[in-house]
């Protein structure tokens, strides 16, 4: 990671689970970090806890809703530190709702998951070209986007999302090499991971740590640039289908 140090990157979701554990990772590596959330009350505290720490640690409030914010966020940014370096996707929500479910659940999963993301991307490509940087796009997608969720229709939605956002990282990634800029691409599926948005999802099965994802995104940057780690997908080792399919049933009033 000696290459990035003094380097910017902006982190995505950085309040909470694996936006936090990566913001940790990425400061104490000396990395120059900015957080986009919407809770400032987190990011004021994350700051003051990465004081003294080999790398800094800045925020910007950010609503991934909302095209306008994020072109401010990533123009303070550039303006503030005068570059982007690394960019981590992470922000994602995640809803209760299958394909005859509320279509504002569907909306604000898109606009999270898909749209946001895609944005920040365009912001951060246009400040890499610019300044010719050697950057990284990481984008944390989930297992749940490559396969169908069967019987989890109550993520049947969420897992859409996640299908579009493995697909986009992959032609991000296929358009920028095509354009032959030295900016490299990474999509990362966690299974579940012990953070706030599966709180009330699938009790009993086993979880990944935030920081076991931060430690692939820490992997995947410090390959020499000419290696780009296109995909990772990690599960806990004891990870089945099992508890899903028995919220499922219960869900439904099937008995197994």
């Amino acid at each position: 990671m000696d290459k990035w140090v003094g380097k910017v990157a902006v982190v995505t979701g950085a309040s909470s689970g694996i936006g936090e554990a990566t913001c940790r990772r990425l400061v104490d590596s000396g990395m120059i970090v900015v957080g986009f959330a919407r809770r400032e009350d987190r990011l004021e505290e994350l700051r003051k806890e990465l004081i003294g720490k080999p790398g800094e640690f800045h925020y910007y409030k950010v609503d991934l809703c909302s095209e306008q914010n994020i072109q401010e966020a990533f123009s303070w940014v550039k303006s503030t530190l005068k570059s982007v370096d690394v960019l981590v996707n992470n922000a994602g929500v995640l809803k209760s709702s299958d394909v005859l479910g509320n279509p504002q659940d569907w909306k604000l999963m898109f606009d999270t998951n898909v749209l946001g993301p895609s944005i920040c991307s365009k912001e951060a490509v246009n400040i890499m070209k610019e300044l010719k940087i050697n950057g990284h796009i990481v984008n944390i997608n989930s297992d749940g986007g490559h396969y169908p969720p069967t019987l989890m229709s109550n993520v049947s939605v969420y897992c859409a999302t996640k299908f579009s956002g493995v697909s986009i990282t992959e032609s991000l990634r296929e358009l920028l090499a095509l354009h032959n800029l030295p900016i490299r691409v990474t999509s990362i599926s966690p299974g579940l991971v012990n953070t706030e948005m599966v709180e009330n999802h699938a009790s009993g099965a086993p979880v990944l740590k935030p920081s076991n994802i931060a430690d692939a995104i820490v992997y995947a940057l410090a390959t020499p640039q000419y290696v780009n780690i296109s995909e990772i997908i990690i599960r806990p080792t004891s990870e089945t289908m099992l508890p899903f399919i028995k919220d499922a049933c219960e869900e439904l009033n099937i008995k197994l």
